[in-house]
């Protein structure tokens, strides 16, 4: 199955120089990095809530307070005076909790790709989120879900947009 998948994605970009060839060289570091969120935020969950996650970080992309690519949206936190990321003061927690950001659980890795190749190059479950731009996990209570409206729980996370 991973082999497959390999194939399939150098099939896309391989081949003569084409538009939809330049536009799929593009995506595939957008996908990347959608897919470690995907992994990260919700690997042990259903598909509902690994799409949600993916929606709320496009919903941000589309949304003029946050940046404007799925990787600066991922990537986003406080850096320090040297341009060095804050342990533990970014959009997604995982991004900087210090520990290494290579998958582990190569199944859930191919999923989370899968998700993240659906969304982004297809569309597919846009709008899940009904607009939702933050999410947190059903266990934790984070100061700011009181400033937000609660859209939904979907799997393992409460969803919210901005009033």
């Amino acid at each position: 199955m991973k082999q497959y998948i390999a194939a399939v994605m150098l099939i896309f970009v391989s081949g003569p120089a084409t538009a939809q060839n330049f536009e799929l060289e593009k995506l595939f570091p957008q996908v990347q990095c959608m897919a470690l969120n995907v992994y990260y935020e919700a690997r042990g969950s259903n598909l509902a809530d690994k799409a949600a996650v993916a929606d709320v970080v496009l919903n941000r992309v589309n949304d003029s307070r946050y940046p404007d690519t799925v990787c600066e949206v991922v990537k986003q936190g406080r850096k320090d005076s040297a341009g060095n990321m804050i342990r533990n003061q970014c959009q997604f927690s995982w991004y900087c909790d210090g520990k290494a950001d290579n998958p582990k659980d190569q199944d859930a890795w191919i999923g989370a790709q899968h998700t993240a190749w659906k969304i982004l190059k297809w569309g597919e479950f846009r709008g899940i989120t009904e607009g939702a731009t933050h999410y947190h996990a059903t266990y934790a209570k984070p100061f700011w879900s009181k400033k937000l409206n609660r859209i939904a729980r979907i799997g393992a996370h409460i969803f919210y947009w901005e009033k």
